[in-house]
């Protein structure tokens, strides 16, 4: 794992420090990182490591993984009060995993190029998977949203009825949202996360952290040395629980929004 933060530019001496409070273990899922919840405990990473070894699959997981565990060792060994420690909400979290996780390709040993900056997740290619990624995912959300309105709605409801209805959600959204794009009527594909059920509300923090993501890459990008975008990396994750909106605004200098990332996709598909 030092090797990992060095590759992105840490100095060797952050890379031991935060290396040295995550653990990795296998995963039965498909994998999760789970934060200490005091300076006595370490990060733990867990990704899915079957006994022919890690396929891209498990090792793009673990990246992702990865990044939440930095974020979790930064705002909580590396902040002045303890009582501020961690993010604003779940998002913030996911940003910094999707950050890491774009970059997964870089961090591999076979690779002699440098973990890519900003600057280069700045790319056209770069901004469209970003955009596509926030588009898929923001449906699956809003199915997410929908359940839970109906389970309040129907509080006596069966598994079955539940089933039936979420596929129903699932429908209106594609129909709604994907269809006019992608074809295809009464899809159910949204439907398909296990998430929705064994973690409630919890899909709605993807859509979010790409936005957080977005404007943080877009931010990062003025760093192209790959120490000075680590140095930021490690001043932004040490903001602390703030606000959302106060948290980004003395990590970017602008509140969260959408627009940033619109501007780019603008930009790049008019090119």
């Amino acid at each position: 794992m030092p090797r990992l933060l060095t590759k992105m530019g840490f100095y060797s001496e952050d890379a031991r420090r935060i290396a040295h409070r995550i653990v990795v273990e296998p995963a039965r899922g498909s994998g999760h990182a789970w934060p200490s919840l005091g300076r006595k405990e370490d990060s733990r990473l867990r990704t899915r490591i079957p006994a022919s070894g890690m396929d891209y699959k498990g090792y793009n997981i673990a990246v992702h993984e990865f990044g939440h565990c930095v974020e979790q060792v930064l705002d909580m060994y590396f902040i002045d009060h303890y009582m501020l420690s961690g993010v604003p909400n779940t998002a913030y979290t996911e940003a910094s995993a999707f950050l890491w996780q774009q970059r997964d390709l870089q961090l591999l040993p076979s690779n002699s190029v440098s973990a890519q900056t900003g600057e280069a997740a700045q790319t056209g290619e770069a901004i469209l998977d970003q955009f596509w990624s926030m588009y898929e995912i923001m449906g699956v959300s809003l199915v997410d949203m929908a359940m839970w309105r109906w389970i309040y709605a129907n509080p006596d409801a069966t598994p079955e009825q539940l089933c039936q209805a979420t596929q129903q959600i699932a429908k209106d959204v594609w129909n709604a949202y994907y269809e006019p794009v992608l074809g295809e009527h009464d899809c159910v594909l949204l439907a398909v996360y296990s998430h929705m059920v064994n973690a409630p509300m919890y899909l709605p923090n993807y859509p979010l952290g790409h936005i957080v993501q977005y404007q943080l890459e877009e931010h990062l990008a003025q760093y192209k040395e790959q120490k000075d975008f680590a140095q930021e990396y490690m001043r932004i994750y040490r903001l602390g629980r703030l606000t959302p909106k106060e948290w980004m605004i003395q990590a970017v200098g602008s509140a969260p929004s959408i627009e940033p990332i619109l501007r780019a996709v603008e930009r790049v598909t008019s090119e």
